[in-house]
């Protein structure tokens, strides 16, 4: 069956993904190894996503703002954990000029920093630098701020939006009295990531505590929000923080209580970043390209006129001028519905199949017919074939108007249910032991899991082993290139044994292969 991409899911996933950002416009290389362009209909989706994110972020209370991208040396030193977290992936500023010598530019010595500069990987600890001059009495407390910004972090094998040098997030960091307020700070931030996932990018998900090896550099214990792409694997699509007072020890964020003693305070730190669009296409997208969630498309209803070169296309437009102007008067989702009319002079059919790959969640093509009759012809994104037959329906134009708001929330849930039924039906619970476990998910290729064929999630049960008990359990794992992702919450007490050490287990963690 011909597609629209030149290469499926199912024989190259990895390389199905390429062809999906390159060919729904969404991103392209840069000239700096690991960076990425984004590409407007990218941004676009960027952008919603950051709209329907930092709403959430201000209703919660924080407030936005910015820090420097410098970070002094000294300051990613004074937490052991987390300088030791990020060492490897810190790009480092030494010098602030260049001079010509022998016709070529080079770095000048003279121009040395008297401390080297980490570019931003991550802003604890700046943020707690200025907490510290923030905070002198509880009755400063808390302090909730958010800011939206980029980050370098060196990695050596990347992927665009999955990971690059260079991405784009935000962070929210606050600072509290207790440890049970900020604790309550971290879990009400995850649950908005969930509401964002699942609401905004129908992509469900399964949120719970990172165990011990997987925690935030420096942290007391990390969340996270975890996501099946269609080929298994797992995708950590957001992560919240509890620090406890670690950061606040080595940087001396202290505030003087009701009883006039001084006490440190307690902080949070949580994220998300442009890897949730690289979620967004591994959840969603199929064989002819990109399928868009209406809430994050930036154009949810696409006209394409038949143009044929005849006097009678500027009737023609002008009816598909009048459809979009409806369209811009109709709301969808509590805002305006985002309609765009495509006037491009090329082939409709080009046309067509340029919004399709780009996942454009309604195509509307209006020829002279459709125009005599007061018709318009549908294409969902979401149904788009049956068998290898593209589906098409016609109704009148005004049907169209009063259905669209219902026919965008319909996709939108269509989206999300096929994904959640994946989700659910692809978690093994029945493996009781590891040798079970290895023998499900078989031997990791060297070649990315390209052709390796479909796994889902195991969940089983855990002892929460530590230490030296716990780098055993991770050799073990890193030989199968699996992972633990995280303990679901909301579980039941286990009577099974820990699939690791035996000893009766106290829950139940995802164990998965993940991006």
């Amino acid at each position: 069956m011909k597609r629209a991409l030149p290469v499926t899911r199912e024989d190259n996933f990895p390389e199905w993904y390429q062809a999906v950002v390159d060919q729904a416009d969404l991103a392209e290389t840069s000239p700096v190894r690991g960076c990425m362009i984004v590409k407007p209909w990218g941004w676009g989706i960027w952008e919603l996503v950051q709209a329907a994110l930092d709403r959430r972020i201000k209703e919660t209370g924080h407030e936005n703002c910015y820090f420097p991208l410098f970070i002094p040396m000294s300051f990613i030193a004074q937490e052991a954990s987390h300088v030791e977290g990020f060492a490897k992936e810190m790009a480092v500023v030494t010098h602030h000029r260049l001079k010509a010598q022998d016709g070529k530019l080079v770095v000048d010595p003279a121009s040395q920093l008297e401390e080297p500069l980490v570019v931003r990987p991550t802003s604890e600890t700046i943020i707690g630098d200025a907490f510290r001059r923030w905070v002198s009495s509880y009755r400063d407390l808390p302090i909730l701020i958010n800011q939206w910004a980029n980050v370098v972090r060196w990695e050596m094998r990347t992927r665009m939006f999955l990971r690059t040098a260079e991405f784009l997030w935000q962070e929210g960091h606050t600072a509290h009295a207790t440890k049970d307020d900020a604790l309550a700070e971290t879990l009400k931030m995850l649950e908005v990531y969930r509401e964002l996932a699942e609401d905004v990018l129908a992509m469900p998900v399964v949120v719970g505590e990172k165990p011990e090896n997987e925690r935030f550099p420096g942290a007391d214990s990390t969340f996270s929000i975890e996501a099946m792409m269609q080929d298994g694997k797992a995708l950590q699509a957001g992560t919240s923080h509890y620090l406890g007072t670690n950061f606040a020890k080595a940087q001396n964020i202290r505030y003087q209580s009701a009883t006039g003693e001084l006490e440190y305070c307690h902080t949070t730190s949580w994220g998300v970043s442009t890897r949730l669009i690289g979620g967004v296409i591994m959840t969603h997208g199929d064989d002819d390209g990109l399928r868009l969630p209406p809430r994050i498309a930036p154009k949810q209803v696409v006209i394409v006129p038949m143009l044929r070169e005849k006097p009678e296309d500027a009737d023609l437009l002008a009816y598909c001028e009048k459809l979009k102007t409806e369209l811009d008067g109709v709301a969808a989702f509590g805002q305006p519905l985002r309609a765009h009319l495509d006037k491009k002079p090329i082939r409709s059919a080009n046309k067509r199949w340029d919004w399709l790959r780009r996942g454009a969640p309604i195509l509307l093509e209006v020829g002279p017919r459709d125009m005599a009759s007061d018709h318009v012809t549908m294409i969902r994104r979401d149904r788009l074939r049956d068998g290898d037959k593209v589906v098409s329906h016609g109704l009148p134009r005004a049907d169209f108007l009063a259905q669209a708001p219902g026919l965008l929330a319909e996709i939108q849930a269509n989206l999300f249910a096929e994904a959640k039924a994946r989700l659910d039906g692809n978690i093994r619970d029945d493996l009781k032991d590891f040798d079970s476990i290895a023998a499900y998910f078989g031997a990791a290729s060297e070649d990315d899991d390209a052709k390796s064929g479909f796994k889902g999630w195991v969940r089983a049960p855990w002892a929460r082993p530590t230490g030296a008990e716990l780098e055993a359990v991770e050799a073990r794992l890193k030989a199968l290139k699996l992972t633990l992702r995280n303990v679901p919450v909301g579980q039941t007490a286990t009577e099974d044994a820990c699939v690791f050490t035996g000893r009766p287990a106290v829950e139940e963690i995802i164990i998965a292969r993940a991006y």
